[in-house]
């Protein structure tokens, strides 16, 4: 099966946004071929399959801000503030868009999520196994200064107060 879209395309095309992946609707438009204002207006029609966990508008100083991080064109930009598409969201699409494109497209993009989010999780196990390797050489290391203690005080025992040499007097004769 050919491929429409390069993996590196999708990835450079998701954001992070109120802590969710999420692709923007211009963005979408581009990779299904179609035109932002079509492929909202699909989704318009289609309205009660898109609840706010799978799709939300951007509020003014989220899309300022992504305008400050990808740029403008000379038009400015977004002449409205842009739809952000959550990977379920994304899943949705495939069922108000129709056509071969848009279902190849649409496996692509889900495949990338899928190993974003495979990728994330490697990198949350790898973090947990340092943490616990970093917490085994912490105990380690406090065992080895004990050791070192211990040995330091067998090379050198504390010194002991030494008897006085001489006659003591009775402590009854000194009254």
């Amino acid at each position: 099966m050919p491929q429409l879209v390069e993996k590196a395309t999708i990835e450079q095309r998701i954001y992070i946004i109120r802590n969710r992946k999420v692709m923007l609707d211009s963005d979408l438009a581009a990779l299904y071929a179609v035109k932002t204002k079509a492929l909202k207006r699909a989704v318009r029609r289609n309205s009660i399959r898109f609840p706010p966990d799978f799709m939300f508008r951007l509020s003014a100083g989220e899309a300022a801000n992504l305008r400050c991080q990808i740029g403008t064109s000379s038009w400015g930009g977004h002449r409205y503030r842009p739809f952000a598409f959550t990977e379920q969201g994304i899943a949705m699409l495939s069922s108000v868009l129709r056509g071969d494109r848009a279902a190849l497209v649409n496996i692509a993009i889900m495949r990338t999520f899928i190993r974003l989010n495979r990728m994330l999780m490697d990198n949350k196990k790898l973090a947990a196994k340092l943490a616990e390797h970093d917490a085994r050489l912490t105990d380690h290391d406090e065992r080895i200064s004990n050791l070192f203690d211990a040995i330091q005080e067998i090379m050198e025992p504390p010194l002991k107060p030494r008897p006085r040499i001489g006659f003591n007097p009775p402590e009854e004769a000194q009254h």
